[in-house]
């Protein structure tokens, strides 16, 4: 005899309240857990296509794990060091960049830029504040990044959870499936399978999109020869999450770089009366850096987004950003890499929800009542 629905709401809301409290007690503690978890999770369509290709479990494992290490080796010793290396000079930079600014605006705009107005103080402010902060800033968020994920987690212990789950992967989703409720693991089953569709197609799709745009601008900026370009690239790709906020944020960053990067002559020089003195930029060269952008933003909206994400994530970008904010606020580092699953899944259910309410008698009302029922 199944329970009462009064019963497994009970139940399950005890299960839910149990497993957040966890997640805030022992956030730090499961960490590695769940990052671990997550590499498997992204990595198990390619064990299953290595197998389908006549390799075991564990050898596709294995050769996974040796590609996986080759990579790692690569963005320790050439990659990482170079953002870093990028962040710093850009964040050492952005106070002279904004002083350039300001002698623009007084050369051009002379009654807004007066001595007490409020944009040259707070031009002012700010660059003081990059200037004095801004290397603390950076060294700070290092620092944070480093104690979160620190040596022993990076090195050992989420690799090794890595590897045993992608092992086991196939078995584990078996003995999960077998403890559904035998009433409900139909539904379950067909709520997991959303679930598993929409994660795959933000989680797969979406990474791959940003891994590949991120890799495209900081080449193409590389190679124009923009300064910062590689840092500006790993921005916009990073962002590409959300729709054309990466192309905005990264193609700002760039035109602006690019704009100060060319620029010739001073407002002061100009004021001062000196001979030949000119202020000017290289349009063609900012244009060239905006194209980049441009081309970009093509290639996501016509190639990659369709082939490898898809049009129905189901996870709206507004949505997304609320569950990016509420978990980091209420669980930090691991409730940032939580969200999204988590967003996916409520908003899965939420659909089910809303499919029940309207075929039942609250939304339709007697009228629409089967009279034989």
């Amino acid at each position: 005899m199944a329970l009462p629905m009064k019963d497994q709401a009970k139940y399950w809301g005890i299960a839910t309240a149990v497993f957040l409290v966890v997640l805030w007690a022992l956030g730090d503690v499961i960490l590695p857990f769940v990052l671990g978890g997550a590499i498997a999770y992204c990595l198990d369509p390619i064990a299953d296509r290595l197998e389908e290709w006549g390799l075991s479990r564990a050898i596709a494992v294995a050769v996974i794990t040796v590609v996986a290490l080759l990579i790692f080796v690569v963005l320790v010793l050439l990659i990482i060091p170079t953002l870093v290396t990028q962040g710093s000079a850009l964040v050492a930079a952005a106070p002279e960049y904004l002083k350039q600014l300001r002698d623009w605006l007084i050369e051009r705009f002379p009654e807004l830029m007066v001595e007490d107005s409020a944009i040259r103080v707070q031009l002012n402010n700010i660059a003081a504040s990059l200037q004095s902060r801004g290397g603390e800033l950076l060294s700070t968020v290092l620092s944070s990044f480093s104690g979160v994920l620190n040596v022993v987690v990076l090195f050992l212990i989420v690799p090794v959870v890595a590897v045993y789950l992608l092992v086991d992967w196939d078995n584990m989703t078996a003995k999960i499936d077998a403890l559904l409720p035998r009433d409900h693991a139909p539904v379950i089953r067909e709520l997991a399978s959303q679930m598993d569709a929409t994660l795959a197609s933000f989680i797969r799709g979406q990474g791959t999109v940003c891994l590949i745009l991120g890799v495209f601008y900081a080449t193409a900026l590389m190679i124009a020869g923009l300064n910062f370009g590689i840092v500006i690239g790993a921005i916009a790709g990073l962002v590409t999450f959300i729709p054309y906020v990466g192309a905005i944020v990264g193609g700002a960053l760039a035109v602006g770089v690019a704009i100060f990067q060319t620029w010739t002559g001073s407002a002061a020089d100009l004021a001062n009366g000196v001979e030949g003195a000119v202020v000017g930029v290289n349009w063609f060269y900012v244009i060239g850096i905006y194209l980049i952008f441009q081309a970009g933003q093509f290639v996501e909206g016509n190639i990659l987004t369709p082939k490898l994400v898809g049009t129905s994530v189901g996870l709206h970008p507004v949505w997304l950003l609320l569950a990016l904010s509420v978990f980091g606020a209420l669980f930090g580092f691991v409730g940032l890499l939580v969200a999204v699953p988590l967003a996916a899944m409520i908003g899965v259910l939420v659909r089910f929800a809303i499919g029940q309410y309207q075929q039942s008698t609250l939304y339709k009302g007697q009228a629409g009542k089967d009279p034989d029922a």
